[in-house]
């Protein structure tokens, strides 16, 4: 018998696990996850590399960054890199046998820089240098600055995760930015089949968000459906622009899906089920990264349809309506998150320098 998590692969969903951390590197964890439980690969993000570092586990290496004169921000990205390259080599095999769809793990840049074109394009492309694997992805925001870098970087024959999106009508920037940059990837001489991304829309915070909205407004009967309409309303438009001439144009030339990746999957709420952000979103051509306590949920009493997006499309259209009509702004609410995604990274990053800042002068 098959488990959960094996029907979601087989139904054309690719599991990551949100988190990576050394212990987990060598320990064997990870491995024991790509080989238990259908894990394809690996999404990091400034809050979770603030987390790992806090353990022990990393004295060692923060003792030789000490012992080098390095700085915080010099032993993060050293540190951080090493181990997604580490977890690169893991997830190598998946890697080549998915022709460089799966395999993948991700880092992101500094998220001070979320309103630094230059500057996210400049650190995008010494991340990549520094991790030197084929089946890394830098992680790049959404944000309107972020748009350009993700063009450039992409244009370079770099694979893109593009992270902290929200709004329907922002991923559809996302994917102009993406074929613009493939289409300068061609031009540039690039493989076009070795650029893969992916686009990341962050489910719950919309619940979150919205649901408050809902209850100021006394319409708590619409509570915990927003999200789920919202990141299907984003498969409707990747269905819609992958039909697209534009699109075929660039098939034609080798290139590769953006797929949309389903993020921020537990649930907040504890009145949802643990899997609802799983289970709900099953379609062809979808990454749901999850944190290991969701992945474990859903390996244990998931439940698992053949789809449950694309017949849905039509009603989630109609909720959207529904919301607005009760007085929810879902464009100011999108706003907002992304406002918030982003300080929240910020206060993470800020977190973990001066947590390694203190490490790394205790070391001395």
């Amino acid at each position: 018998m098959t488990n959960p998590l094996a029907n979601a692969t087989a139904n054309g969903v690719s599991i990551w696990l949100d988190d990576l951390s050394r212990q987990r590197i060598e320990s064997g964890n990870l491995k024991h996850l790509i080989d238990n439980y259908s894990v394809r690969g690996v999404t990091t993000n400034p809050s979770i590399f603030a987390a790992a570092l806090k353990d022990p586990f990393y004295s060692k290496a923060l003792a030789e960054e000490a012992a080098l004169g390095h700085n915080a921000l010099q032993a993060i990205v050293n540190i951080t890199s090493t181990d997604v390259a580490a977890a690169c080599d893991i997830f190598r095999g998946i890697y080549d046998s998915s022709n460089g769809v799966d395999g993948r793990v991700s880092i992101e840049v500094e998220p001070g820089l979320a309103f630094d074109t230059e500057g996210t394009i400049a650190q995008a492309l010494d991340l990549y240098k520094l991790v030197n694997r084929e089946n890394v992805m830098i992680k790049i925001p959404a944000t309107k600055a972020g748009l350009p870098a993700i063009t450039a970087v992409t244009a370079a024959g770099i694979s893109v995760n593009v992270t902290l999106i929200f709004s329907v009508e922002r991923y559809h920037e996302v994917m102009d930015a993406y074929f613009e940059g493939l289409r300068q990837a061609q031009n540039n001489g690039k493989d076009l089949s070795k650029i893969h991304s992916v686009a990341s829309f962050f489910v719950s915070r919309v619940d979150t968000e919205v649901d408050k909205r809902l209850v100021a407004l006394g319409k708590p009967e619409l509570k915990s459906k927003a999200a789920l309409a919202n990141a299907r309303l984003a498969y409707a438009a990747f269905l819609e622009r992958t039909a697209s001439d534009e699109w075929k144009a660039l098939e034609a030339n080798g290139a590769r899906y953006q797929r949309p990746l389903m993020a921020s999957t537990g649930v907040k709420d504890p009145a949802l089920p643990d899997t609802l952000y799983v289970t709900e979103l099953i379609a062809k051509n979808l990454v749901n990264t999850m944190p290991e306590k969701t992945m474990m949920a859903t390996f244990d009493h998931g439940v698992i349809p053949q789809d449950s997006i694309t017949s849905l499309i039509p009603a989630a259209h109609e909720f959207m309506a529904e919301l607005a009509t009760a007085g929810v702004d879902i464009v100011d609410v999108t706003n907002l998150l992304e406002e918030e995604g982003v300080e929240k990274f910020i206060v993470s990053w800020n977190e973990l320098v001066e947590s390694v800042a203190q490490a790394l002068e205790a070391a001395k």
